[in-house]
Protein backbone atom coordinates (compact mmCIF):
# COMPACT_ATOMS: atom_id res chain seq x y z
CA UNK A 1 0.00 0.00 0.00
CA UNK A 2 2.75 2.46 0.96
CA UNK A 3 4.67 1.61 -2.21
CA UNK A 4 1.58 2.32 -4.34
CA UNK A 5 1.05 5.63 -2.57
CA UNK A 6 4.66 6.65 -3.12
CA UNK A 7 4.45 5.62 -6.78
CA UNK A 8 1.25 7.62 -7.22
CA UNK A 9 2.93 10.60 -5.56
CA UNK A 10 5.93 10.36 -7.87
CA UNK A 11 3.80 9.89 -11.00
CA UNK A 12 1.54 12.79 -10.06
CA UNK A 13 4.56 14.99 -9.42
CA UNK A 14 6.07 14.13 -12.81
CA UNK A 15 2.79 14.94 -14.55
CA UNK A 16 2.24 18.25 -12.72
CA UNK A 17 5.88 19.31 -13.05
CA UNK A 18 5.76 18.60 -16.80
CA UNK A 19 2.95 21.16 -17.21
CA UNK A 20 5.43 23.96 -16.63
CA UNK A 21 6.74 26.00 -19.53
CA UNK A 22 9.60 28.40 -20.00
CA UNK A 23 7.53 31.61 -20.31
CA UNK A 24 6.30 31.09 -16.72
CA UNK A 25 9.61 30.02 -15.16
CA UNK A 26 10.56 33.49 -13.96
CA UNK A 27 7.22 33.99 -12.21
CA UNK A 28 7.31 30.64 -10.40
CA UNK A 29 10.97 30.91 -9.41
CA UNK A 30 10.20 34.29 -7.86
CA UNK A 31 6.99 33.17 -6.13
CA UNK A 32 8.84 30.29 -4.46
CA UNK A 33 11.34 32.60 -2.69
CA UNK A 34 10.47 33.51 0.89
CA UNK A 35 12.13 36.92 0.52
CA UNK A 36 9.66 37.92 -2.21
CA UNK A 37 6.88 37.68 0.37
CA UNK A 38 8.56 40.06 2.86
CA UNK A 39 6.16 42.92 1.96
CA UNK A 40 3.23 40.64 2.84
CA UNK A 41 4.77 39.86 6.24
CA UNK A 42 5.30 43.57 6.85
CA UNK A 43 1.69 44.18 5.80
CA UNK A 44 0.55 41.66 8.45
CA UNK A 45 2.56 43.60 11.04
CA UNK A 46 1.11 46.94 9.94
CA UNK A 47 -2.46 45.59 10.02
CA UNK A 48 -2.05 44.31 13.57
CA UNK A 49 -0.62 47.68 14.65
CA UNK A 50 -3.39 49.64 12.93
CA UNK A 51 -6.33 47.50 14.01
CA UNK A 52 -5.52 46.78 17.66
CA UNK A 53 -4.24 48.61 20.72
CA UNK A 54 -0.46 48.35 21.09
CA UNK A 55 -0.42 45.60 23.75
CA UNK A 56 -3.00 43.47 21.92
CA UNK A 57 -1.19 43.96 18.60
CA UNK A 58 2.07 42.86 20.23
CA UNK A 59 0.42 39.73 21.63
CA UNK A 60 -0.96 38.83 18.20
CA UNK A 61 2.37 39.49 16.47
CA UNK A 62 4.14 37.37 19.10
CA UNK A 63 1.70 34.50 18.43
CA UNK A 64 2.46 34.62 14.70
CA UNK A 65 6.23 34.73 15.31
CA UNK A 66 5.94 31.83 17.78
CA UNK A 67 4.03 29.83 15.19
CA UNK A 68 6.66 30.55 12.52
CA UNK A 69 9.43 29.37 14.85
CA UNK A 70 7.46 26.27 15.83
CA UNK A 71 6.80 25.32 12.18
CA UNK A 72 10.44 25.91 11.24
CA UNK A 73 11.65 23.58 13.98
CA UNK A 74 9.01 20.93 13.34
CA UNK A 75 9.75 20.92 9.61
CA UNK A 76 13.49 20.69 10.18
CA UNK A 77 13.27 17.71 12.54
CA UNK A 78 10.65 15.90 10.46
CA UNK A 79 12.87 16.12 7.37
CA UNK A 80 15.78 14.68 9.36
CA UNK A 81 13.65 11.78 10.60
CA UNK A 82 12.04 10.84 7.25
CA UNK A 83 15.00 11.63 4.96
CA UNK A 84 12.90 11.61 1.79
CA UNK A 85 14.88 12.77 -1.22
CA UNK A 86 13.53 15.75 -3.09
CA UNK A 87 12.49 15.10 -6.69
CA UNK A 88 15.43 17.18 -7.94
CA UNK A 89 17.80 14.86 -6.01
CA UNK A 90 16.05 11.61 -6.94
CA UNK A 91 18.22 9.94 -9.59
CA UNK A 92 15.29 7.79 -10.77
CA UNK A 93 13.41 10.82 -12.09
CA UNK A 94 15.61 13.91 -12.07
CA UNK A 95 16.84 13.44 -15.63
CA UNK A 96 13.34 13.91 -17.08
CA UNK A 97 11.72 16.51 -14.85
CA UNK A 98 11.93 20.28 -14.92
CA UNK A 99 14.28 21.47 -12.18
CA UNK A 100 14.46 25.20 -11.49
CA UNK A 101 15.69 25.04 -7.87
CA UNK A 102 18.25 22.67 -6.35
CA UNK A 103 18.00 22.50 -2.56
CA UNK A 104 19.99 19.65 -1.07
CA UNK A 105 18.05 18.99 2.13
CA UNK A 106 15.17 16.54 2.41
CA UNK A 107 11.63 16.80 1.10
CA UNK A 108 9.06 15.49 3.58
CA UNK A 109 7.12 17.52 4.50
CA UNK A 110 7.05 20.88 2.73
CA UNK A 111 8.04 23.69 5.04
CA UNK A 112 6.71 26.18 2.48
CA UNK A 113 3.28 24.54 2.69
CA UNK A 114 3.28 24.16 6.46
CA UNK A 115 4.46 27.68 7.24
CA UNK A 116 2.37 29.54 4.67
CA UNK A 117 -0.86 27.71 5.51
CA UNK A 118 -0.26 28.02 9.26
CA UNK A 119 0.61 31.71 9.16
CA UNK A 120 -2.16 32.61 6.71
CA UNK A 121 -4.69 30.76 8.88
CA UNK A 122 -3.52 32.34 12.13
CA UNK A 123 -3.42 35.83 10.62
CA UNK A 124 -6.90 35.23 9.20
CA UNK A 125 -8.25 34.10 12.56
CA UNK A 126 -6.62 37.01 14.40
CA UNK A 127 -7.76 39.69 11.93
CA UNK A 128 -11.13 38.43 10.68
CA UNK A 129 -13.11 40.49 13.16
CA UNK A 130 -11.48 43.70 11.91
CA UNK A 131 -10.94 43.16 8.17
CA UNK A 132 -13.55 41.74 5.79
CA UNK A 133 -11.11 40.91 2.98
CA UNK A 134 -8.59 39.05 5.16
CA UNK A 135 -9.43 35.78 3.35
CA UNK A 136 -7.39 37.05 0.40
CA UNK A 137 -4.27 36.17 2.39
CA UNK A 138 -4.89 32.52 1.44
CA UNK A 139 -3.70 33.35 -2.08
CA UNK A 140 -0.17 33.34 -0.63
CA UNK A 141 -0.08 29.65 0.39
CA UNK A 142 -1.81 28.64 -2.83
CA UNK A 143 0.89 30.26 -4.98
CA UNK A 144 3.73 29.44 -2.60
CA UNK A 145 2.96 25.72 -2.43
CA UNK A 146 2.15 25.32 -6.12
CA UNK A 147 5.55 26.79 -6.92
CA UNK A 148 7.29 23.93 -5.11
CA UNK A 149 6.06 21.35 -7.64
CA UNK A 150 6.70 23.70 -10.53
CA UNK A 151 10.36 24.28 -9.58
CA UNK A 152 10.89 20.53 -9.03
CA UNK A 153 11.54 20.28 -5.29
CA UNK A 154 8.42 18.77 -3.67
CA UNK A 155 6.06 15.90 -4.31
CA UNK A 156 2.29 16.48 -3.93
CA UNK A 157 2.15 14.48 -0.67
CA UNK A 158 4.94 16.64 0.79
CA UNK A 159 2.73 19.64 0.13
CA UNK A 160 -0.52 18.00 1.26
CA UNK A 161 0.99 16.81 4.56
CA UNK A 162 2.70 20.19 5.01
CA UNK A 163 -0.64 21.95 4.49
CA UNK A 164 -2.37 19.67 7.01
CA UNK A 165 0.42 20.27 9.54
CA UNK A 166 0.03 23.98 8.84
CA UNK A 167 -3.74 23.88 9.40
CA UNK A 168 -3.39 21.99 12.66
CA UNK A 169 -0.56 24.25 13.85
CA UNK A 170 -2.48 27.39 12.96
CA UNK A 171 -5.48 26.16 14.94
CA UNK A 172 -3.24 25.15 17.87
CA UNK A 173 -1.56 28.54 18.02
CA UNK A 174 -4.91 30.32 17.72
CA UNK A 175 -6.17 28.36 20.71
CA UNK A 176 -2.94 29.05 22.60
CA UNK A 177 -3.30 32.74 21.80
CA UNK A 178 -6.86 32.76 23.13
CA UNK A 179 -5.78 30.88 26.28
CA UNK A 180 -2.90 33.29 26.93
CA UNK A 181 -4.84 36.43 26.00
CA UNK A 182 -8.45 35.74 27.05
CA UNK A 183 -11.07 37.99 25.50
CA UNK A 184 -9.22 38.26 22.21
CA UNK A 185 -10.03 36.38 19.06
Amino acid sequence: MLEKLIQWDQDTFIYLNSLGSEPYDFFWTMVTKISVWTPLFLWFLVLFLLKFPKKEAFTRITSVIGLALFITGLTHWTKIVFKRLRPNNNEEINSYIRILETPSDFSFFSGHAASSVAIALLVYLLLRSKIKWVGLFFIWPLLFTTSRIYVGVHYPLDILVGAIVGLLSGILFYRLHRAIAPGTS
